[in-house]
């Protein structure tokens, strides 16, 4: 069998080159571009995201990420976001006084954790929902956050249960969302290239869907 193709979005966030090694170890074809075309074709496409809300945005938007991205979700083309990839999907971020306007795919505002000590680091575990693919064979294991925000609420609901988005969730002081798989788009606040082999058997479940 041939293996996936992914791209990862090179789009000047962190984390890349690990999140690279993750995919390739996972049984993927990787390579990182932000050019349009190698976007659109491969298999899958991972948006990573490091640091605040905001700086993500602006560079995003700076090689028109913003529009990658919509363009392979109207198409139905899976994305996978990490961490701030996965908060840039809702609606806002509010950090320091800050608003920025996400990408809308999903409604809500991802704010700062009320947690007695932040960022929240360290490995915790997660509350999948029982028909979630990509904890399929994770049930217990523990995944490696770094965050301080975090989206808290989920009102988006599916139209039927083949639709039906299906949201993980953690605690650090109150529930956040852990990890969404919503159709094509799903995203995790953990990063799952830092989470030993449960990460990487996590990325190869999301492969198995592409």
């Amino acid at each position: 069998m041939s293996r996936p193709t992914v791209a990862v979005l090179d789009y000047g966030s962190g984390n890349v080159h690990s999140a690279v090694k993750a995919l390739e170890h996972a049984g993927a074809e990787v390579e990182l571009t932000r050019d349009a075309a190698r976007v659109a074709a491969a298999d899958g496409l991972l948006v990573p995201g490091v640091g605040a809300f905001d700086a993500v945005m602006q560079q995003l938007r700076e090689v028109r990420g913003d529009e990658l991205i919509d363009r392979r979700l109207a198409g139905g083309r899976p994305v996978l976001g990490i961490c701030v990839g996965q908060q840039i999907m809702f609606d806002r971020g509010v950090e320091r006084g800050i608003e920025t306007e996400g990408l809308g795919q999903w409604p809500g505002t991802v704010r700062e954790l009320d947690a007695p000590r932040l960022p929240h680091m360290g490995w915790n575990t997660v509350e999948a929902p029982a028909d979630s693919v990509l904890f399929r064979g994770l049930e217990g294991e523990r995944f490696y956050f770094v965050h301080s925000y975090a989206a808290t609420e989920w009102t988006l609901e599916g139209r039927g249960p083949a639709t039906a988005p299906k949201v993980t969730w953690a605690e650090h002081g109150e529930r956040f969302v852990a990890a969404v798989e919503n159709g094509p788009l799903s995203a995790t606040q953990f990063h799952p290239e830092k989470s030993g082999e449960a990460g990487i058997r996590l990325l190869r479940n999301w492969l198995e869907t592409l």
